[in-house]
């Protein structure tokens, strides 16, 4: 017969100092349920004659071990940091943008206590939070005005639904693309009220089919930049200097959807722009918004926490009253952004006027890195494994991808680490990796799983060592 009073009551159990500590990180009710479910696994554990499950002092130490994996795993975040080796620098799936460290510091200053979000100190009365970020995003980009919302998408939504709903919008059938997601132009426009007005093809678009197009119905000439494919060989665009003359030919403004948002760190500390070593621009002729806006477009929106490697957020620069418009209409209370997105999107944008973003934006700092940068990091980790038992490790010559739509097919050279342990194939020690804690994400290629440090923050070299070598 099993001896179920090996068994301690859960009461005895709580005063143990173990599951006290339990109870103080977890709280008593979760404690409690942990500890009944893994007392009902040891009843049926020592029913089927476990003999490590003689004692009382060795059923309570099951119990206590138990109990605390079930609540780590119940208690365990979804959400979590990763090392990213995989060589693409805006990864989506993995968060984007990492922040700059004055971003960090400036969301936990602004986060921990109360802050003037909408609070005029001037005047000392309530204020209005879609002012905040503007004058430096004026100063980076040349525009008379700016607002923020919470993501491209959005921003793209609102500009339609303020300038357009109930009219028609010109766009080229070559730039209705899909951003991600499954979301895609024509929808957006749609869910704006906005009328969609296709002209030219797939591959040509003249000015000529945007002129033709334009009538008595029409509320904007609407452009998007192809920041996640590119059309080659047999094409046409019409220039956004060609799309301004005929907008003004005809009193019709236009607005312009860049997406990635790149602010051209090479244009020089007196435009309010970082400025990185003559020609290392590794963007090749992914458009400025600062060039847009100087080619007098009179709205431009783009994103927050790709190029610009900011916090998530929707950026629209333009005309004054156009933004004014955008600033005060309907959506904007359910589109606008909070406290911390304006903390670290103000503090993202200093680093920029101040002339550091090519050092201390990660984001821009991946992108500048040459490969003799990486190499010297790659290195250090293949010898280290190297040294170790059981694996292998050596540098081959890649590219690192800029990712998150951006810059389509522009790669930027790098050294990549293949490692290999043991018997293990790529696949499984691939998985492995993704277990670690933190977990470290890998790429495969030509059956070999590589590791890219362009991606790697510096201060995580040390700990990618010691993981890899317990992987």
């Amino acid at each position: 017969m099993p001896d179920f009073r090996t068994i301690p009551s859960i009461e005895r159990l709580r005063q143990r100092p173990a599951v006290r500590a339990l109870e103080a990180r977890f709280g008593a009710e979760a404690t409690v349920d942990a500890l009944r479910d893994a007392a009902a696994e040891a009843r049926s554990a020592i029913a089927g004659g476990d003999p490590a499950l003689t004692t009382e002092a060795a059923v309570a130490a099951r119990l206590e071990t138990d109990a605390a994996a079930r609540l780590g795993e119940a208690f365990r975040p979804s959400l979590e940091p990763v090392i990213n080796a995989t060589g693409v620098i805006i990864h989506t799936n993995l968060g984007r943008a990492p922040l700059a460290a004055a971003a960090l510091d400036r969301v936990v200053e602004v986060a921990r206590g109360y802050s003037s979000l909408e609070y005029d100190l001037g005047r000392g009365a309530r204020g209005r939070r879609g002012v905040h970020a503007e004058a430096l995003l004026c100063r980076l980009t040349g525009a008379e005005a700016a607002v923020v919302v919470n993501n491209n998408a959005a921003a793209t939504l609102i500009v339609l639904a303020t300038l357009a709903a109930g009219r028609e919008v010109v766009v080229s059938r070559g730039e209705l693309v899909e951003i991600g997601g499954g979301f895609r132009i024509p929808d957006v426009m749609a869910q704006s009220g906005a009328v969609l007005r296709e002209v030219g093809t797939t591959n040509k678009t003249r000015g000529s089919d945007v002129a033709a197009a334009i009538s008595e119905k029409t509320a904007l000439i609407f452009r998007v930049h192809p920041s996640n494919f590119r059309i080659e060989g047999f094409t046409e665009r019409p220039s956004l200097t060609d799309l301004v003359t005929i907008g003004r030919k005809f009193n019709v403004p236009v607005a312009e959807d860049l997406g990635s948002g790149h602010l051209a760190l090479d244009q020089g500390a007196d435009q309010g722009q970082s400025r990185v070593r003559p020609g290392s621009d590794p963007l090749g002729e992914e458009p400025a918004v600062r060039a847009t806006i100087a080619a007098g477009v009179d709205v431009c929106c783009f994103s927050g926490d790709k190029l610009l490697g900011g916090p998530q957020a929707g950026i629209i620069v333009g005309r004054a009253a156009l933004v004014e418009r955008i600033r005060t209409h309907p959506l904007m209370r359910a589109l606008r952004v909070d406290k911390m997105t304006y903390a670290a999107l103000e503090a993202t944008l200093t680093e920029y006027a101040a002339g550091r973003a090519a050092s201390t934006i990660p984001v821009q700092r991946m992108l500048t890195m040459t490969a003799d940068d990486v190499h010297g990091r790659a290195q250090a980790l293949a010898d280290a494994l190297g040294a170790l038992t059981g694996w292998r490790a050596e540098l081959v010559a890649g590219t690192s991808a800029i990712g998150g739509g951006s810059a389509p097919g522009v790669e930027r050279p790098t050294w990549l680490v293949a490692i290999a342990k043991g018997d293990l194939s790529p696949d499984a020690l691939e998985e492995r990796l993704r277990r670690l804690t933190p977990p470290v994400i890998a790429r495969i290629e030509e059956g070999r799983l590589l590791l890219d440090l362009r991606t790697v923050l510096p201060d995580q070299d040390a700990t990618l060592a010691s993981l890899l070598s317990r992987a």
